[in-house]
């Protein structure tokens, strides 16, 4: 993996995805390097992120609306060659069943708990740079 990771953070809600970005900090965890953010009002540029490549994790707001982040999360998982790991933000912690539908690899509540997200984070960057040696 790079000196840099990039996250696409995909939500519909400007304060969700700013939410995302306060919580990870530049750095989540000493251990995993810095990340750059690349963000993502709809599902259609969330499609394109990835087609360009270059994505280490993607953050997928459950309640975006109009297509939520675990129906595309599914749709990526499907579509998508390589495709990133994924990050669902769920409403209730009941919708944990669907993040594991979606087929992310990790889900968090909203709001976002900052060292509950970073956490999270960090895990996927880690589970990538392994991948990726």
């Amino acid at each position: 993996m790079q000196p840099t990771a990039t996250v696409l953070v995909y939500s519909d809600d400007s304060n969700t995805r700013e939410q995302v970005r306060l919580a990870a900090g530049r750095r989540p965890a000493p251990d995993v390097p810095f990340v750059e953010f690349v963000e993502c009002a709809t599902p259609e540029a969330v499609i394109a992120e990835l087609d360009k490549g270059g994505i280490d994790v993607c953050v997928l707001d459950g309640e975006a609306v109009p297509l939520g982040g675990m129906g595309l999360c599914r749709q990526i998982k499907d579509e998508v060659f390589n495709c990133p790991p994924a990050l669902v933000l769920i409403g209730r912690p009941q919708d944990a069943w669907l993040a594991t539908w979606s087929r992310a690899e990790a889900a968090v509540t909203l709001p976002v708990e900052p060292v509950e997200f970073a956490g999270a984070l960090a895990s996927l960057l880690r589970q990538k740079r392994l991948q990726s040696a």
